[in-house]
């Protein structure tokens, strides 16, 4: 597949996530039991298009690999275990939060991957970004100074990816703030400027270049 990945998309650089290449991004995480939670989230069923994400994955909270991850991943902090799938292939936006984010490929799937220090003045370039394919099963930690954002289906039949994070984190503000790329509670975002949806709900068109399209067949 990774090789297939590469031929198809030779406009980014793509890499396994594997790869010596993911290390500043985040890293793989192999003391996890995948396995419950992914039959879990199988059964929930796939839009016939576009993505969804809830913060908070109802069928989720009851699993052992919830409070696992709260302990060994977030030091006992209030955490939520959430769920985004569905269909997308595009890079689009781009977001990062003050914590890591833990990812649980239900699917196979595409991170398209930054760094937050290369945003200089509230823009970058989206050839500062890599895309990195996610066999099925497989476990990441994001690191909070990775820019990432909806990943990428592989499968025509859609993907789907278990998100961890703190408590609340995504959800609607409460308070007002001056912060324009402040969007939800721990969540900064900017759009590529091609992105007129996200753009006319008043997030800041900051990515330029290629809006990166994964294909895949």
């Amino acid at each position: 597949m990774l090789e297939k990945l590469k031929t198809l998309n030779p406009e980014i650089e793509f890499y396994d996530v594997s790869d010596r290449e993911f290390a500043s991004y985040g890293k793989i995480i192999n003391n996890l039991d995948t396995t419950e939670i992914i039959e879990v989230a199988k059964k929930i069923q796939n839009p016939e298009s576009g993505s969804l994400y809830v913060p908070s994955q109802e069928e989720f909270k009851t699993l052992k690999i919830a409070s696992d991850i709260e302990t060994n991943y977030f030091g006992t902090l209030p955490t939520q275990v959430g769920y985004c799938w569905g269909h997308n292939n595009l890079m689009n936006t781009t977001e990062w939060h003050f914590s890591s984010e833990i990812n649980i490929a239900v699917t196979p799937l595409v991170l398209i991957l930054g760094h937050v220090w290369d945003i200089q003045n509230g823009m970058i370039d989206s050839s500062k970004f890599k895309a990195f394919y996610l066999p099925a099963g497989t476990a990441v930690e994001v690191y909070s100074t990775t820019l990432h954002f909806c990943p990428c289906e592989v499968e025509s039949s859609g993907f789907g990816c278990v998100v961890g994070l703190p408590k609340d984190t995504n959800t609607n503000l409460t308070v007002e703030t001056e912060e324009k790329l402040l969007f939800r509670k721990n969540k900064w975002i900017i759009a590529h400027v091609e992105n007129e949806a996200l753009i006319n709900r008043g997030v800041v068109a900051g990515i330029t270049g290629t809006n990166y399209e994964i294909k895949y067949k």
